[in-house]
């Protein structure tokens, strides 16, 4: 028997021509990529752009900027204010890893333990948001306040002796010292270090936990091989989203520290708004952007993983 192959269905009359609909098809990605294409480059590449040609000027606000490639405004701005640079990746550095420590076993404690309570204890971890960043800071101000009760516990247990011998405290005081300032820090970013721990450590399969116990394997044990391996995605998200902005910080700086604890972020602000010298500022947002992106991809490579949360 002959199998008569049956031929081509030809387009309808009238209608658009069969080869053009696969690349309308193709056309409806990048569409809907358009808005948020758009959105980058007007708010970020653009401003981006303007600043990196501000950096660059020279002049004064009264005799207007001119472009004249200065570019040693950079190595000026660099050896002025290193300091400050140095004491903002410690303070975020000290202020990432308090939050880690802090933040790991409250959101292993959610994944695992909590069970009913789960959706509570997440709803505590985000309530800090419910009011504005600058709120939250000042109560820090009133809590950490001389003479009030959380100094003197302190006191009385000899913590603030233990600090002040490290210099991060002056004696009894704990407002516009180092102290305040990463505490300001490590408050605020906590949640931000929680969130991404406790999204990467729900997704670990439960039955591998169990696996480990059929082998014998000790609770340190499968901490150790299982748990926290598996977990590293979240741990790298969780220290990137507290580092980043924790270094370009600078309103616990302003309201918890002094001029002896300012950070590069009060640095960039006092140019951009009270010396008006916006060349210098420019250039201290790109040297900061600099070592930021280098810090950040040399992490990334030695953590070992790039599946982010």
């Amino acid at each position: 028997m002959t199998v008569t192959q049956a031929p081509p269905l030809s387009p309808a009359p009238g209608g658009p021509p069969a080869h053009k609909t696969p690349v309308r098809r193709r056309l409806v990605p990048y569409w809907l990529l358009l808005p948020g294409i758009l959105w980058l480059v007007v708010f970020f590449v653009l401003p981006l752009v303007y600043q990196a040609s501000t950096s660059v000027q020279t002049g004064s606000l009264e005799e207007g900027f001119e472009v004249t490639w200065h570019f040693a405004t950079y190595w000026d701005a660099l050896s002025e204010y290193y300091p400050q640079f140095l004491r903002s990746l410690l303070y975020a550095g000290t202020a990432t890893a308090l939050c880690l420590l802090l933040g790991y076993p409250l959101a292993y404690l959610i994944a695992f333990k909590a069970g009913r309570w789960r959706n509570l204890l997440l709803v505590l971890v985000i309530a800090p948001f419910f009011t504005s960043f600058l709120i939250r800071t000042l109560a820090w101000k009133t809590i950490l306040a001389d003479g009030g009760p959380v100094v003197e516990a302190l006191g009385a247990v000899g913590f603030l002796d233990v600090t002040s011998w490290l210099g991060l405290t002056e004696g009894s005081r704990v407002l516009a010292t180092p102290l305040a300032v990463v505490t300001g820090l490590t408050y605020n970013f906590l949640p931000f270090m929680i969130l991404p721990l406790y999204t990467s450590l729900e997704r670990i399969d439960p039955r591998l936990h169990e696996a480990a116990g059929d082998l014998y394997a000790r609770p340190a044990t499968t901490f150790r091989k299982v748990t926290l391996p598996l977990s590293m995605p979240g741990v790298v998200s969780g220290t990137l989203l507290t580092f980043i902005p924790a270094s370009g910080d600078y309103v616990n700086a302003q309201l918890l520290g002094s001029t002896d604890t300012r950070m590069i972020g009060n640095v960039i602000q006092s140019q951009f708004l009270r010396v008006l010298d916006y060349p210098t500022a420019a250039a201290l947002s790109f040297i900061l952007m600099a070592i930021v992106l280098i810090t950040v991809t040399v992490y990334i490579r030695r953590a070992g993983t790039e599946d982010l949360v």
